[in-house]
C-alpha cells in the first residue's frame, strides 16, 4: 500500500490536517496498520513539494497549530491515475508460511512440517473465527466489513494449501531430499 496515495485519496474529500488524516486511515482502513503521527507529517512534506497537496488554511483549537492540507489539481490527476492502475499479482511466493515448511523438509524433518502445519491451521482458524466475529459486532462498519472479508479470503487459501500441503508432506521431503 502506497501512504502517499490512500492521503491523496482522504483528500479527496476536503482538506484536513494530519491529526485528521491519521484519525480517518486508522478509522477507514481497520486491519491495516496504523499510521504513525510522524510518517503522516513526513508523507505530507513529501506530497507538498511534490506539487501534490498544498497548505490550505491554519487552525488552534486549544492545542497546539495545525496546518489543513488539500489536493491540487496535479494530486486529484496522481490518485485518479493510481486508481486505474491495476495491481499485478504477485510474481514471487514471499510468505514465512511457505518458507517454514521447505526449510523444515530441507532439514529432513517431515514430523517438524506436520507440526507446524498443523499449529499454523489451528492459529489460522482463530483468527477466521475472530474476523468473523468482527463483521457482525456492534458498530461494525462497511469498512469493517471488508477488511476483515479480505483477511478472510486470504487466510481461507492460506488454510486449503496448509490442508493440501500437509497432504503432500511425504513427497515433499523426498523431493528435497533427493540429491
Amino acid at each position: 500500500m502506497s501512504t502517499a496515495h490512500v492521503l491523496l485519496g482522504l483528500l479527496a474529500g476536503g482538506p484536513r490536517h494530519g491529526y485528521d488524516l491519521k484519525r480517518a486511515h486508522d478509522e477507514r482502513l481497520p486491519q491495516a496498520k496504523p499510521l504513525a503521527y510522524g510518517q503522516v507529517y513526513a508523507t505530507l512534506g513529501r506530497l507538498e513539494r511534490d506539487g501534490l497537496v498544498e497548505q490550505s488554511g491554519q487552525e488552534q483549537e486549544g492545542g497546539p497549530e495545525r496546518t489543513s492540507y488539500a489536493l491540487t489539481k496535479l494530486g486529484r490527476e496522481r490518485l485518479d491515475t493510481w486508481l486505474t492502475e491495476v495491481e499485478p499479482p504477485a510474481p514471487y511466493v514471499t510468505s514465512t508460511l511457505f518458507n517454514k515448511v521447505v526449510v523444515a523438509l530441507l532439514a529432513a524433518d517431515a514430523d517438524r512440517a506436520r507440526q507446524y502445519l498443523t499449529a499454523q491451521r489451528a492459529v489460522h482458524m482463530a483468527r477466521m473465527r475472530e474476523l468473523t466475529r468482527t463483521r457482525t459486532g456492534p458498530g461494525t462498519t462497511v469498512g469493517d466489513v471488508i477488511a476483515a472479508d479480505y483477511a478472510i479470503g486470504h487466510l481461507d487459501a492460506d488454510l486449503r494449501w496448509l490442508q493440501t500441503t500437509m497432504a503432500r508432506v511425504a513427497e515433499l521431503q523426498k523431493e528435497v531430499t533427493t540429491p
